[in-house]
């Protein structure tokens, strides 16, 4: 069985071997570059499943990278900061990481939280294997969420937008106007053993409410203190 590669952009020399001595110990190959203009070259070359990203590089920071890689993959990335703030963590989240971790960390947890991301990662590729048989696709008027392709269409126009967030639109569209809380769908979307929090769910609502706006005939809403719903309005 071939080994998942894993990607380790750190410039910190000895920070990157520890991590690369945890994650080879379970089997994972691995490979590390400590600047963020390495870390974009290699990316193609070793085709990495998963991608360790420090924030504070030099030249290119982790964001840039984050922006860059997100813009012809994917591929699952995990945020390592020293930064603890909320702030940090929306925008890196917002630019399209999986999961974020704070220095010092845990050896046990990140070894967690890869093997967490990578299976959240499979079990997405297993749902378009099946939809390959059995066609998922949600449509009122002016919107078709379609799971089988991985598309979304709004008054004729193709909305290009990450699996999660379609997921996430697809399963709320999927039950209208019924109320889901945010770690229901942690669960529903990210998987019950999702080691992040509930601010994942609000930062993808967000992003959703940016790229598609509200219809006559339905909206994405929010139920303060609750939780989220998809509205349809007629």
């Amino acid at each position: 069985m071939e080994k998942q590669k894993i990607l380790i952009v750190d410039d910190d020399e000895n920070i990157a071997e520890l991590i690369s001595l945890y994650l080879t110990k379970e089997c994972y190959e691995t490979k590390m570059v400590h600047t963020g203009e390495d870390a974009i070259n290699v990316f193609g070359l070793f085709q990495p499943h998963l991608i360790i990203l420090d924030l504070m590089l030099p030249g290119i920071d982790g964001y840039q990278v984050c922006r860059e890689i997100r813009a012809i993959s994917d591929v699952p990335v995990i945020m390592l900061s020293a930064k603890g703030e909320v702030f940090d963590k929306v925008l890196g989240l917002e630019l399209g990481a999986d999961d974020y971790m704070i220095k010092p960390f845990d050896s046990k947890e990140l070894v967690a939280r890869v093997k967490a991301v990578l299976r959240r990662y499979q079990d997405k590729d297993k749902i378009l294997h099946k939809a390959d048989v059995n066609a998922k696709v949600v449509k009122y008027p002016g919107l078709t969420i379609n799971l089988t392709n991985y598309s979304v269409v709004v008054d004729g126009l193709t909305v290009d937008m990450p699996p999660k967030e379609l997921e996430l639109l697809y399963f709320l569209a999927s039950s209208p106007n019924q109320v889901f809380t945010r770690e229901q769908l942690l669960d529903q979307i990210w998987g019950y053993d999702y080691v992040g929090d509930t601010r994942t769910v609000d930062v993808h609502i967000k992003r959703l409410r940016e790229k598609i706006k509200d219809h006559d005939a339905w909206k994405l809403g929010t139920v303060w203190g609750i939780g989220y719903k998809f509205e349809a309005l007629s």
